[in-house]
């Protein structure tokens, strides 16, 4: 018997470095510094295209825009979502909800979350009342509250058509 429900875990970190611009959930947030990757670096996207993948069983990120492509070197995340959500429609499933959380220490993520679910959800075809983005601090501990870098944590619930 299959079940229709699925459910899939992400999770991404990227170093924090000057010279590099941040982009959190699709949105280019004012720092001074941004994180570093292949790609935009987007924690947040980055990590629910995992949590998408996995709950599809189709692999990871890095098995469908593995970093030694040229072809994403610097890309938006945003497209990168949108290829994925591409992919699970494709194995026959859709997208029931997304939740995640951030983990950072600066700068403070709660006032972008609002814009962060608008543009997710238009990349997703879905309603910013699917996503739920929280953010969290790691109390000072860590990589993350040495505010050497940022990760992001998501869970996707998909439904098979």
């Amino acid at each position: 018997m299959q079940i229709p429900y699925r459910i899939g875990f992400g999770y991404d970190v990227h170093r924090l470095e000057e010279g590099y611009d941040l982009w959190l959930g699709g949105i280019k947030i004012p720092h001074e510094k941004g994180l570093a990757g292949h790609s935009d670096a987007d924690v947040l996207l980055h990590a629910v295209c995992d949590a998408l993948l996995g709950a599809a069983a189709l692999g990871d990120i890095g098995v469908h825009f593995p970093p030694t492509d040229m072809a994403y070197k610097g890309i938006d995340s945003k497209i990168l979502l949108k290829k994925t959500c591409e992919l699970i429609r494709q194995a026959g499933y859709e997208i029931g909800n997304i939740d995640a959380t951030i983990a950072a220490e600066a700068p403070k993520i709660n006032p972008h979350i609002p814009q962060m679910k608008m543009i997710m959800a238009e990349v997703m075809g879905l309603t910013s009342g699917e996503i739920s983005i929280k953010a969290t601090t790691t109390e000072r501990l860590g990589f993350v509250g040495h505010r050497e870098g940022m990760e992001a944590y998501a869970t996707a619930l998909i439904v098979k058509r």
